[in-house]
């Protein structure tokens, strides 16, 4: 199985294992930093459960598909809503609102793609890479 994953991965094109391993996972484990923030516990869980949420549909179709939108936009939605909601009343400052805005950038071109990928899963397109 992790194998059947691991080429899944493999054949994704090469921009999107970048991106994914460089920018996507990495920015979005970074909030486990901030726990002590204000509403920092819910901007890891949300963010880190965008992502976790990932493992059991790439357990069951043993590899990615396009129905791993899904968890990002049932969590992630909200957290660019909290997120916004943090940097406009002023509430996160220095090095946790620079977070904040690079986390924000991040998910919010994540989830352009995700929606996209969502409309195709909904549609039919349900095989793994």
């Amino acid at each position: 199985m992790i194998v059947d994953v691991w080429n899944s991965f493999r054949r994704l094109p090469v921009w999107v294992q970048i991106w994914v391993v460089l920018v996507l996972v990495p920015m979005n484990l970074v909030p486990l930093a901030f726990l002590g923030a204000p509403m920092g516990g819910w901007v890891a869980a949300l963010s880190v459960g965008g992502m976790a949420l990932n493992l059991p549909i790439m357990v069951a179709v043993r590899g990615f598909s396009r129905s791993m939108a899904l968890p990002h936009l049932v969590l992630w939605t909200p957290l660019v809503v909290l997120v916004i909601w943090l940097l406009a009343s002023g509430t996160a400052t220095g090095g946790y609102a620079t977070m904040l805005i690079l986390l924000l950038i991040i998910d919010l071109i994540s989830l352009a793609f995700d929606i996209n990928d969502a409309r195709l899963w909904v549609k039919g397109d349900r095989d793994a890479h």
